[in-house]
């Protein structure tokens, strides 16, 4: 692999905005496998690529084990294996943040409905 297709520790945490500590944290659960040449690291197109599904997985509020488990099953069982697994996640968080979200709502209504009565309680004092 040239080395243009590669890049430094540094460079890959500026490319994707993280931090030297997440890096290391993701190649420690082993969710990043970069190459090696002595003590440097070079990230290549497939680390690259798993850092984007990482990220984005992340955005979505997946757990770190659950991304690193849907990465894995692409390596041991194939693409098809890992889009239906991705559809079965997706359902579940699509449900988990459906819940969140009606919870929010309600917070929001709890809380404006309290303001809006302090609010009176204040100009009926003044």
């Amino acid at each position: 692999m040239s080395d243009e297709t590669r890049l430094t520790f540094k460079e890959m945490c500026a490319k994707f905005d993280v931090t030297p500590r997440t890096l290391r944290y993701y190649e420690y659960i082993e969710l990043l496998s970069p190459d090696r040449e002595g003590r440097t690291r070079f990230y290549g197109p497939r680390e690259r690529a798993r850092m984007e599904l990482i990220l984005r997985g992340r955005s979505f509020g997946f757990a770190l084990e659950h991304i690193r488990q849907w990465l894995l099953i692409y390596e041991n069982e194939g693409t098809e294996a890992q889009m239906r697994a991705w559809v079965d996640m997706a359902n579940g968080q699509i449900a988990e943040l459906a819940t969140k979200r009606a919870e929010l709502e309600e917070a929001f209504t709890e809380l404006t409905r309290l303001r809006d009565l302090t609010l009176i309680t204040l100009a009926e004092q003044a």
